[in-house]
This record gives structure tokens, C-alpha cells and sequence, in this order.
């Protein structure tokens, strides 16, 4: 693929595994603290942690990373992604801009609206909040957010007006260290009316495409959306989310992988393949796939760990992947 023929290195984050712990009934926030420690020694750009109540559950990203903010200087954090929805929205632009604070303005906010599936449906019914409409509650959210993290500009509005919430005195609230709050990302697909939405909306694209020829194809449309809604053309940053199995045998790379999936999601690597980015194999393979991805325009690569001994799996990548990649596009 030459989409991009000059690509510059890619930023490489990494997420924490906050659900590989919970499956092993460990909640206990020490662990994950020190695997943001060394990813951060490693040589990882960003740290990331994942969100859910009772679909998957795990130990909450904003509290975690609160946390992680005081342990680490350099890394950028992040969730991948946030249920905005599941929390009352002017709480959770007070709770983002206390993290904000933390971390120095450190903070990237990657946002999902909820899978479409059973698990997720529940989840949402056992917090209160409607599954229906969802998509256009995460977009309020974040414009609500935005609203009360610029309130305290001055002359800026100090209320909010949309379809769900009217609220005055957003200025009273705590500013976040950021000017304007964190960049909001959207962790979606590439179907038509999501990326209009990206292009329009949002700071960043957060998908896990299992193909980076239909990755570079979004990734343009984007552009032009972007430029059609009088946004610059490099307006929203390309990411991506991807999982690696990092082994010199690759059917046991194959099987270490299929493992885990069947543990995380309960379905086959055969059944998830086809809905989001996978590699397993050689340090040699994988990075040969994810320099795919970054010629066709990615420029935040966010990498889970597909194993459950996500702190072996985490020094295989810094030792193998990371110097490779970057040496790739390092020209």
C-alpha cells in the first residue's frame, strides 16, 4: 500500500489490562499501576484503559487513570474507549477536569456509544440510562463537556442548551489544566453517517478496522468530510486500535490468541477477525501489518496485548515491535 508515502512514526500506546486482571478475579490496582510504569520506561508514548460496568467488568478508567497520572511524567492517558453515557454528564466533566489536573493536561478521551449487544443493552438498563439513542446522547455529552470546560473563558456562555439538558452555571465548575479540556475521540466504525459524525464532531478516530485498505479509505473520507465542514483537513487524528500475539511460532502465537479471545469475549479468533484488527506471529509479522495501517494514515497506534500474560506479552512488543516500527518510518 502506498497511501501515504511519507508517513511520519506513529505514536505506539498500550492498553492497560485492567479486564485481563478482573477475569482472573485481581482488582487490585498495583499491578496495573506498575505496568504503567514500565510501559511508560519502556519507551510507550501513551497508556490506556478500558471501560464497562457489567458487560466486561473491570476497575474504572477515570479513577485508574487518576492514579496512573501520579505514577508516571511523560506518557499521554487515555481511555479506550469511555462510555460517556453511563455517567451523568456535568459529573463527568467535573471528574475529567479533576483528571486533567492530574495528569497536566496528559489526557486523551477516546468515546463509545455501546456496542449494539445483549451485554451492553443490560449494562445500560442496570445504570438507568436508555439504550435507545445512545448515539446522539454520546454526542450531547461531549458537546456539553466542551461547553462547560470553555465556560470559565471569558466571555464564553456559561450554560448549555441541547435535546436532553438545559444547565446554567457551568462556570462554577473546576477548569481543566487543558485550555478547552482534553481532545474527544471517537472509537467507532467506518460506515457512512459515523465518519460524517467524526469529521464534524470530534478531535480524533479511534476504530479497530480489520483492514487497512478500508483504514485508508475512512481515513480520506474523512479528511474531505472534515475540509466540507469547515475543518482544516488534518483536523481529527487518525488512530488505531489493534491487538498483537507476538510469538517466533506463529500457530502458537495463533492459539495464544484464540485463547485469550475466547476468555475476553467468549468467541473464537475465527469470529473476531473479521470485526477488528489482529495480528499474531513474529515480531517481524506484526510489524509488517501495522506499517499497513500507518501508510495508510495512522498516526496513534494503540496496542492491546492478545495474551493473558499481558506483562510478558508488554516486553515482547517494547523489545521487538516498538524499535522496529518506528525504525520503519524513522527516514
Amino acid at each position: 500500500m502506498t497511501d501515504d508515502p511519507r508517513p511520519g512514526v506513529p505514536r505506539v500506546g498500550v492498553l492497560l489490562p485492567t479486564r485481563e486482571h478482573a477475569l482472573a478475579g485481581d482488582f487490585a490496582a498495583a499491578p496495573l499501576l506498575e505496568f504503567a510504569r514500565r510501559a511508560e520506561q519502556l519507551g510507550f508514548d501513551s497508556v490506556w484503559a478500558g471501560d464497562s460496568l457489567t458487560a466486561r467488568p473491570r476497575l474504572d478508567p477515570l479513577v485508574l487513570l487518576s492514579a496512573v497520572g501520579a505514577v508516571t511524567s511523560e506518557v499521554t492517558l487515555g481511555t479506550a474507549a469511555l462510555t460517556a453515557a453511563l455517567r451523568p454528564p456535568l459529573a463527568g466533566a467535573n471528574t475529567i477536569a479533576a483528571l486533567d489536573q492530574v495528569c497536566d493536561s496528559r489526557l486523551v478521551l477516546g468515546l463509545g456509544a455501546g456496542f449494539p449487544i445483549p451485554e451492553s443493552e443490560a449494562e445500560f438498563a442496570a445504570a438507568g440510562v436508555p439504550f435507545e439513542g445512545r448515539v446522539g446522547r454520546l454526542d450531547e455529552t461531549a458537546a456539553l463537556w466542551r461547553a462547560a470546560w470553555r465556560s470559565t473563558r471569558q466571555g464564553a456562555p456559561t450554560g448549555f442548551e441541547g435535546r436532553r439538558w438545559r444547565i446554567e452555571g457551568l462556570d462554577r465548575l473546576p477548569a481543566p489544566h487543558r485550555p478547552g479540556g482534553p481532545p474527544l475521540w471517537l472509537a467507532s466504525s467506518d460506515t457512512p453517517r459515523v465518519l460524517e459524525r467524526v469529521a464534524r464532531l470530534y478531535d480524533g478516530w479511534l476504530p479497530f478496522l480489520p483492514s487497512a485498505e478500508a483504514y485508508g479509505r475512512a481515513r480520506r473520507r474523512i479528511e474531505e468530510l472534515a475540509v466540507a465542514a469547515g475543518r482544516p483537513a488534518d483536523a481529527v487524528t487518525p488512530a488505531l486500535y489493534a491487538t498483537l500475539a507476538v510469538d517466533t511460532d506463529r500457530e502458537r502465537a495463533r492459539r495464544e490468541l484464540d485463547h485469550y479471545l475466547r476468555q475476553y469475549y467468549g468467541r473464537k479468533l475465527e469470529q473476531m477477525s473479521p470485526l477488528q484488527a489482529y495480528a499474531w506471529g513474529s515480531a517481524e509479522e506484526c510489524v509488517e501489518w501495522l506499517a499497513e495501517y500507518v501508510r495508510a494514515g495512522a498516526r496513534h497506534v494503540i496496542l492491546r496485548v492478545g495474551s493473558l500474560r499481558s506483562a510478558s506479552g508488554l516486553k515482547e512488543i517494547a523489545d521487538q515491535v516498538l524499535p522496529m516500527l518506528r525504525d520503519r518510518f524513522d527516514r
